[in-house]
């Protein structure tokens, strides 16, 4: 449906069963269960979906093994047999990722978890080779009954060093545990939101469209690229803006304080040398300081990241110059003789976890796991509204499934449709053998072997529609070959883009990987010009905002 049609319906239909504020992971999933279930909800994002906290992840899909420290066994056992339900819901997007921990003491730490339970450890002492192999075992105990990837190897010096040559020798011992990688986590959203797209339901999702007003049984609407606004009257709104949450709720007459969130900040690198000494391992460990941090293959490029510091406004997450010298610097820790140079960085990325407010002694002590606060109906408000606080990447589907049997009771409905076991997207009807599936898309599309293969490992099995709109536009970017106008076209098209910046950062990973160019921009926005009948103007608007915003937010120079 265009968003012209959308639009329409949205001007036709007042009374909605339920209004979800936020398209970020959590609040599409929850959309998307809420559809199955024949809910009528209507989802509206003020940006483009998946551009807040979802789009500042580390890419990992975990358990969250330094959970267990915090004794959050509960969000642990969890996350851990949701990231195995990923990896078979969603294999296109979600695959195994062997994760390395230099150790360099043997039995530092076995006093870390305790000593924090009765509040006389602030900061962790840092962890040996014991209490990391204790910790990994009982890691992998919570997923026994879902998991499918190889157990855990603890090397000894000799072959740690032999396995990656690089690696600082002061170290004792490397771990390596299996955890999973989602390369491009916006494309996870962005399936959700098309699987329920192109079913039959009741359900209606928007992007740009804030709520920016409300009384007390309505909400006011305002299109982000139109100004129109509308109204609507929901029975009940679930609050799932994330980092935003207490300034949505006091948009909605409700002021609260729910969040106390912690900004994370990555920098994506090219550096081949270091590409190189991780392999295909992520390289998880410990900063002098006591902060967790990681070294990850981003196809070709390196991510290194993460901070965790408090802030106020979300808005103003930016990665700044102090958190740059610190991820290059923590970096000779673990691989001293690699020099990493500041021009290496191709793209940084920051913003801010929708944590609980609260007096941890540390942020790193801030729970990580989700709950419901419930905003009861006022004299302000005659709908309740249900804040999701909290909520990692990996448990997004758990998340949503409970949020939606809370609803489902307040409505007098019941559940028909689990999605425990649902293939998301370019996941359906995976197949076993890539190369016949490969073989069978060229042969019924037009497009060469080499190319459907190419599709699939970007799109999973929806790689099968793009081949047939690639047959049609097979014309490389001149400033991109990798993609064709077909492939664009079908983005565009299919998965609501409507800026520039939509396509160059969430539905591409041209932006995160620093490939992007200003002839590639004009390249890009000629495209969707053509597609969404941009006039000259618009276009130069859109190439004008976007560079900007890779200037500012993303450390790029256009």
């Amino acid at each position: 449906m265009t968003r012209t049609a959308k639009l329409t319906q949205l001007r036709n239909k007042e009374r909605w069963s339920v209004v979800i504020i936020g398209g970020g992971i959590n609040g599409v999933a929850t959309w998307r269960d809420l559809a199955l279930q024949g809910i009528d909800a209507l989802l509206i994002e003020k940006n483009d979906y998946c551009s807040g906290a979802s789009a500042a992840s580390s890419h990992m899909v975990h358990g969250g093994i330094r959970y267990l420290e915090n004794g959050e066994f509960r969000l642990v056992n969890e996350a851990v047999n949701e990231r195995n339900r990923l990896l078979q819901n969603a294999p296109h997007a979600v695959t195994p990722l062997p994760t390395t921990i230099p150790i360099f003491k043997r039995f530092s730490g076995l006093l870390n978890a305790p000593l924090k339970f009765i509040g006389l450890l602030n900061r962790p002492s840092e962890r040996g080779a014991l209490v990391i192999k204790i910790g990994i075992m009982l890691y992998e105990w919570y997923a026994r009954e879902t998991n499918s990837m190889p157990s855990h190897t603890l090397r000894n010096r000799a072959t740690a060093l032999a396995t990656f040559p690089q690696l600082n020798p002061a170290i004792t011992h490397t771990a390596t545990y299996y955890d999973a990688m989602m390369p491009s986590p916006e494309r996870i959203c962005i399936d959700l939101l098309r699987d329920i797209e192109t079913a039959e339901t009741q359900a209606l999702a928007l992007n740009y469209l804030a709520a920016t007003g409300a009384s007390a049984n309505t909400l006011t609407l305002t299109d982000q690229l139109t100004q129109e606004t509308f109204t609507v009257r929901p029975e009940l709104v679930i609050n799932a803006a994330g980092p935003w949450i207490d300034i949505a709720n006091a948009n909605l007459n409700q002021p609260t304080r729910f969040i106390g969130g912690t900004k994370g900040s990555h920098l994506v690198l090219d550096h081949p040398e270091l590409r190189q000494a991780i392999g295909d391992h992520e390289f998880f460990f410990e900063n002098h300081d006591g902060r967790i941090v990681l070294i990850y293959p981003l196809h070709e490029r390196v991510m290194i990241g993460t901070s965790d510091i408090a802030i106020d406004n979300p808005d103003d997450a930016v990665t700044t110059e102090a958190e740059i010298d610190y991820f290059l610097a923590m970096t000779k820790k673990v691989f001293p003789n690699i020099v990493i140079q500041r021009d290496a960085i191709v793209f940084h990325f920051s913003g801010v976890r929708p944590l609980p407010a609260g007096d941890a002694k540390s942020t790193g002590q801030i729970s990580r796991d989700h709950h419901i606060k419930t905003v009861p109906v006022s004299e302000q408000n005659q709908y309740p509204i249900l804040a999701l606080v909290g909520g990692k990447w990996t448990t997004f589907r758990a998340f949503a499934e409970q949020t939606t049997d809370v609803v489902l009771k307040k409505l007098g409905r019941t559940r028909t449709v689990s999605t425990a076991a649902l293939a998301i997207g370019g996941g359906k009807d995976y197949p076993l053998d890539v190369e016949s599936w490969a073989i069978r898309t060229a042969r019924e599309t037009g497009v060469p072997i080499a190319r459907a293969t190419a599709l699939f490992e970007r799109y999973g099995t929806t790689g099968y529609a793009i081949a047939k709109s690639e047959a049609l536009r097979p014309t490389p970017l001149v400033a991109a070959p990798s993609y064709t106008h077909g492939e664009l076209h079908w983005l565009i098209n299919h998965e609501q883009c409507q800026r520039l910046a939509d396509l160059v950062l969430r539905r591409t990973l041209l932006g995160m990987l620093g490939y992007v160019t200003r002839p590639m921009l004009t390249e890009l926005a000629q495209l969707m010009a053509t597609a969404l009948d941009w006039t000259a103007a618009q276009t130069e608007k859109e190439i004008v905002h976007t560079v900007a915003l890779l200037n500012n937010k993303h450390g790029m120079q256009l």
